[in-house]
């Protein structure tokens, strides 16, 4: 299948000439290029798993927290007078909310084209840094405008986040592998501490200089652009090139992801399979999910604080009780992805199963009174459980997508959808339903509704896809190198697709 050719362990070519086209994956030549190593036992495999988790996850992690508690702050400010010390008057606040999305999607398709061409960690953490600054300069504003501006400024920082850090864990562990770490890198943590740091900066005495919600974008700026600088310095954008593993660890690293099919890096933009990418029905499937799962995020992410508020809360207190929505996020994310990761070729019915939690959550804010505070705080840390179908989403994209453009182009089109629903979201809560905001929460239930009919799509689509692929005559024996050859996952006769 491959016209890579190697002889012995893979480090020396035929006639003692590497022969590596042109145009494939940068971890071939790495690989033929190594010196001969042993096998990797399953007791080394762990071993080097463990040592890349305790690197990349806190890493990782560290930036996708800080970038969302940047952005998740606007819903906090909200309860410490933003919205009046900056005169905003009737949907102005939840354009806010839009705007940033707005921004992303501006800002995605030259992101999507960078982060191919440079080192994709370097490309990443440079965005954190920018991102970063505009959450410094936001107590700076005094009117919507000024507000909207670096709202979509940052939104255009801010647009490689996901599409970025997926790309680098796709780099970095195998397709099983892959459903946990999203869960733990993309943990909703941001509402954990964006509620700690609210609630903190609500004891700052009314005789301070500044208004407290100018505080919190200083404090949460700051602490974002620290960490940005350091990830910046430290974190790699491949194993070939990650400094906290020897060589042959790197070496192992690389080669035990030839299984996946789907390469690592690649720095040539292939017109082809960006081509392929937008021809194939499984990234707009994703696509639409992506759009239906987000759109209760940004009415949530944005509003989620005032609607606590509403139930008779002081701003303090909905700080504090806006914290368990984080662990909820991040509980539903890590439990559904285990679950996608052990229930092997089920990770569209872990979906399905996953949305089906925020649907009920939904309900019961919908349907209970609001004097029953008790059932209305149930149903809605409930609703925070949509995390975990969006991180399994994500995973089903990593995994069935091979070919370094394609998986850029894939990655930045779903980002988008994300996008796009986070731009809508908070247009369904509207100021003159406040606190009720009935229609916010009708809106949630369609689209997870919506999500369910989605993933049904996937499924038999990707069924119907192994099967053609399982008809064919069986290829030759595959060759170590076979997975980096850099070819699209329908390029490949034997890929199959994780269901």
């Amino acid at each position: 299948m491959s016209d890579i050719k190697t002889a012995d362990n893979h480090n020396t070519a035929v006639d003692g000439k590497l022969d590596i086209p042109a145009d494939a994956d940068k971890a071939a030549g790495f690989l033929l290029t190594a010196e001969g190593y042993g096998e990797l036992t399953p007791e080394a495999e762990k071993s080097l798993k463990r040592r890349i988790d305790w690197f990349m996850v806190p890493m990782l992690f560290l930036v996708a927290t800080l970038g969302a508690v940047d952005k998740v702050a606007l819903g906090t400010s909200a309860l410490y007078g933003l919205s009046t010390d900056n005169h905003l008057v009737g949907q102005q606040y939840s354009w806010l909310g839009s705007i940033l999305s707005l921004g992303a999607i501006v800002g995605m398709p030259l992101s999507s084209y960078l982060i191919q061409r440079l080192p994709s960690a370097k490309y990443l953490c440079g965005c954190s840094v920018g991102w970063s600054a505009m959450s410094l300069l936001l107590p700076a504003c005094t009117n919507f405008a000024g507000l909207a501006t670096l709202r979509f400024l940052m939104g255009m920082f801010e647009a490689i986040i996901v599409p970025g850090i997926s790309l680098i864990i796709a780099g970095f562990y195998k397709k099983e592998e892959q459903p946990p770490r999203n869960a733990l890198v993309f943990a909703a943590a941001s509402s954990i501490v964006n509620g700690f740091l609210s609630w903190a900066i609500g004891h700052v005495p009314s005789s301070a200089p500044l208004h407290i919600w100018q505080y919190l974008f200083l404090l949460t700026g700051s602490l974002s652009m620290l960490w940005s600088i350091i990830a910046f310095i430290f974190l790699p954008n491949d194993p070939m090139n990650a400094k906290f593993l020897s060589k042959e660890q790197r070496y192992h690293a690389v080669q035990r992801l030839a299984a996946n099919k789907t390469g690592i890096v690649n720095r040539k933009f292939k017109i082809e399979q960006a081509k392929e990418a937008f021809l194939d029905p499984k990234t707009w499937i994703l696509f639409f999910f992506n759009i239906a799962i987000n759109i209760p995020n940004g009415g949530l992410t944005t509003f989620g604080g005032l609607i606590i508020k509403g139930l008779g809360f002081s701003g303090i207190n909905a700080s504090l009780l806006s914290m368990p929505t984080g662990v909820m996020s991040t509980l539903a994310a890590f439990i559904f992805s285990l679950g996608a990761a052990k229930w092997n070729n089920r990770r569209c019915l872990v979906t399905i199963i996953a949305c089906i939690v925020p649907i009920i959550g939904a309900a019961i804010v919908y349907a209970l009174p609001r004097t029953n505070l008790g059932g209305q705080m149930v149903g809605l840390y409930l609703l925070y459980t949509y995390f975990g179908p969006y991180v399994v989403g994500i995973s089903l994209a990593q995994a069935n997508t091979a070919g370094h453009t394609k998986k850029t182009v894939v990655f930045a089109i779903l980002y988008i959808g994300y996008a796009v629903g986070n731009l809508i979201g908070p247009q369904t809560f509207r100021a003159s339903q406040a606190p009720a905001y009935t229609g916010g929460f009708t809106a949630m239930i369609v689209c997870y509704c919506v999500c369910i009919a989605l993933m049904c799509m996937y499924w038999s689509l990707a069924v119907m896809q192994n099967r053609r692929i399982d008809a064919r005559e069986p290829s030759s024996g595959d060759d170590l190198l076979d997975g980096f050859t850099d070819l699209t996952d329908q390029q490949q006769e034997a890929f199959r697709y994780t269901t």
